[in-house]
């Protein structure tokens, strides 16, 4: 039994279908991991917030801006924003009726898999890699997204699971 035949597209077919220039920040979804651990996700998240035309939230860490240098290698600049108070960042943009959606291991979290598109401004947080989101910030959540897993290992790295949050949201995946 024979599927369907798989059309491979050219090279010149996919570079015409991209975008030209580096996208502005449209301030609609953003990837918040705000208490990064290794700078080499952030770089990995940064490409992938390019590809759904998302943003990048980070701390204004002494080690962040180096990390992120070192890890983009998109053409161009990349759509950044630095945030120097997380819980105070996260409370004014849900004051500003933003979706903060936070990325975390909890009881009644919502399966990635039903996570519906992003159809407002919307805001991915993810946590540290060994201890999560902190607890005074839960409570900035609106939602809780669990990304199920069946293997030995409690979760992803961070570039991962905000790749995997962010194609949902975007409404790819």
């Amino acid at each position: 039994m024979t599927g369907p035949a798989v059309r491979v597209r050219k090279p010149r077919e996919l570079k015409a279908a991209r975008r030209r220039h580096h996208h502005q920040c449209w301030d609609h979804l953003t990837a918040a991991p705000l208490w990064p651990q290794h700078g080499a996700n952030l770089g990995t998240l940064l490409r992938s917030c390019d590809a759904v035309g998302a943003c990048l939230a980070v701390p204004k860490w002494s080690w962040v801006p180096e990390a992120l240098r070192r890890g983009n290698t998109l053409p161009g600049k990349a759509c950044v924003h630095w945030v120097h108070d997380p819980e105070g960042w996260l409370a004014q943009r849900r004051a500003e009726g933003v979706r903060v959606v936070g990325v975390e291991l909890a009881e009644d979290a919502t399966r990635l898999a039903d996570v519906p598109m992003a159809r407002q401004r919307t805001i991915a947080v993810l946590g540290h890699e060994r201890r999560g989101i902190p607890p005074e910030v839960l409570d900035l959540l609106d939602e809780v997204v669990e990304i199920p897993m069946i293997g030995a290992g409690a979760s992803l790295n961070v570039a991962v699971a905000g790749s995997l949050v962010l194609y949902k949201l975007a409404g790819f995946a």
